[in-house]
């Protein structure tokens, strides 16, 4: 499974980050990075609530 950022949607709101703090990351200047954009299939159920989190889909699973 692969997670994937389309960063012209995103905002930095960071609803992903308060859902799955291991896997992502909004810094000072409100970006968000993936800390893990290869995680493993034990993880998806967490990461699928954190994508649809969303507010703006801006996030997305492949795989």
């Amino acid at each position: 499974m692969r997670i994937v950022v389309d960063r012209d949607l995103c905002e930095g709101l960071g609803m992903c980050e308060s859902m799955a703090h291991d896997f992502f990351e909004v810094d000072d200047d409100d970006v968000m990075h993936v800390l893990d954009e290869n995680p493993g299939e034990e993880h998806r159920k967490m990461l699928t609530a954190a994508v649809n989190s969303c507010p703006v889909l801006a996030l997305s699973l492949e795989g």
